[in-house]
């Protein structure tokens, strides 16, 4: 082995007469790039024979192929966000069924919630090690059982229902920490961006079927057990089809051409270098706000606006099982509707001005923040007064949080190694989760029931509790914001520094600093 900075031969490589053998991705010479965690930028340790110009290989993955995974990997994502908003669907028939408090409903999200955020860093370093598909399958073999079993739990076990709700989080954050690294390694460019755009619509069409489903199937069977029984079987198919359909491709893979990139660093390292990654920081600070916004609005919203109707006497109040779900299958339409078009229209907006604006991903999801602060606070002081009014502003507060869903993901993909993408999704999964959407509904319905108390019980005061604490949103949507408009500081820069290391140039050393240890890697089996 030799040891010299690879820069200069690179040059001279580009400079060199093409003699039909270096004219196209596909044909040029394949490189073994790698170095010690000691060697600084620039310093590789590469094979002699690797500089040969050699016709590379066919890529790994076909492009149906890839396009089938992704297929696969949104029908999967599908089921678990309608899995996760199922029980906020029939979430008054749970409490009527449980006789609990707001603070103990909002407790089954909460668990489910925790539990994801403390695996999740764990799957994201299972992730960027070892096959991704294995994981996700045992992972998702966890969920369907623990999901199914929860349909089972009976009147006198609601802290089974906790435990279990629980368990389902393992499922959940071994997929969505990893499923896309893998769209990530089959994309790149625009394209990436688009089938990014693909897996992330299924977050609110999901959310939403889950509130149709939880109220379609509790109103049919008249039993809301039978609701969590639904995506379990569904999830049966969806298993089956990611560990015969879905490839493993090599980490990197479509920024070197099906080649692949191998990094050999420890877990310490790959954390040192998401922190000092300021884009990636202040992202995550973004998408924690808005997990806290989407969380609280997800879970508490049909609630909200049953209680309005009921405390205005458009509805009498529920005194036995099945309650009126009306609320709970609107808003799932609303959510569904909202988050295609938010989704598509965040995309559009980002495709026309990335090439005009290098920071236009983290402004767009600034306005997207922004611009639904006022909407909530037209849904909080409107419900009194008009439900079909306040449903506009719920469509319009979601579409504008939905601008944001693929770009937060592509972002983080341009932004970080390939190596390190796993982790970096479980870190930001954990940060969002735990300080958003884990405390989010335990927390407004924990404000809701100390205002509650402070009076006598009517429909007219739990209702009002439930709004007063709503009052929590729209400040943590200027917060989201703001973030955002941080993160528009440095992502020109830490993008640059992404793609020169992948490409084999040191970034320039005034960027964030980059010590990973980095090898493309033509072996595409692991």
């Amino acid at each position: 082995m030799l040891i010299f900075n690879w820069r200069p031969v690179k040059e001279k490589l580009l400079t060199m007469e093409p003699k039909g053998s270096i004219t196209s991705p596909k044909d040029r010479p394949q490189r073994s790039l790698s170095t010690s965690s000691g060697l600084r930028y620039g310093s590789l340790v590469n094979s002699v024979t690797s500089l040969a110009p050699e016709l590379a290989d066919k890529p790994p993955i076909s492009n149906t192929r890839a396009y089938i995974a992704v297929a696969v990997l949104c029908y999967v994502n599908l089921l678990n966000y309608m899995e996760r908003y199922t029980i906020a669907g029939v979430l008054p028939i749970i409490q009527k069924y449980f006789d609990i408090s707001d603070s103990t409903a909002g407790l089954l999200q909460t668990v489910f919630i925790c539990s994801f955020l403390l695996l999740a860093p764990f799957f994201g370093y299972l992730g960027d090690r070892y096959n991704r598909i294995y994981i996700m399958a045992g992972g998702l073999s966890v969920w369907l059982v623990t999901a199914a079993g929860s349909s089972f739990v009976n009147k006198s076990n609601f802290w089974l229902l906790v435990v279990l709700r629980s368990l389902v989080g393992v499922g959940e954050a071994s997929y969505s920490t990893i499923a896309p690294t893998i769209i990530g390694d089959l994309f790149t460019g625009p394209k990436r961006l688009i089938m990014i755009s693909a897996f992330y619509i299924f977050i609110p069409v999901g959310s939403g079927l889950g509130y149709i489903v939880g109220s379609s199937v509790t109103h049919l069977t008249g039993d809301w057990h039978w609701a969590l029984r639904v995506t379990p079987i569904l999830g049966l198919l969806g298993l089956l089809l990611l560990v015969l359909l879905c490839p493993n491709p090599p980490r990197g893979a479509a920024e070197t051409h099906g080649v692949g990139v191998t990094g050999k660093s420890s877990y310490r390292e790959d954390v040192k270098y998401l922190l000092k990654n300021k884009s990636y920081v202040w992202s995550s600070m973004g998408v924690t706000a808005m997990a806290f916004l989407t969380g609280a609005l997800a879970f508490w919203v049909p609630t909200f606006l049953s209680r309005a109707q009921v405390s205005a006497g458009i509805r009498p109040p529920c005194t036995k099982e099945p309650c009126n779900a009306q609320d709970s299958l609107i808003f799932g339409g609303v959510t569904v509707a909202s988050g295609i078009l938010g989704v598509f229209l965040g995309t559009t907006l980002s495709r026309y001005f990335r090439d005009k604006v290098s920071y236009a991903d983290p402004l767009i999801c600034a306005v997207g923040m922004l611009g639904s602060t006022p909407c909530l606070f037209a849904v909080i002081f409107l419900a009194s007064t008009s439900i079909p009014v306040t449903y506009i502003f719920v469509f319009l507060a979601e579409l504008l949080l939905s601008l944001n869903w693929s770009l937060l993901a592509d972002m983080l993909l341009y932004v970080v190694v390939p190596t390190r993408r796993s982790t970096a999704e479980a870190l930001q999964i954990s940060v969002c989760h735990l300080l958003g959407d884990a405390g989010s509904p335990y927390l407004i319905g924990a404000v809701s029931d100390a205002i509650r108390n402070s009076k006598p019980a009517t429909p007219q005061w739990s209702f009002r509790s439930l709004k007063y604490s709503f009052l929590i949103c729209p400040f943590i949507g200027i917060l989201g914001g703001l973030f955002f408009l941080m993160t528009s500081f440095y992502i020109t820069e830490d993008t640059k520094a992404a793609q020169q290391l992948v490409e084999g140039d040191p970034p320039p050393q005034n960027g964030p600093v980059f010590e990973p240890s980095l090898e493309v890697n033509n072996d595409r089996n692991k």
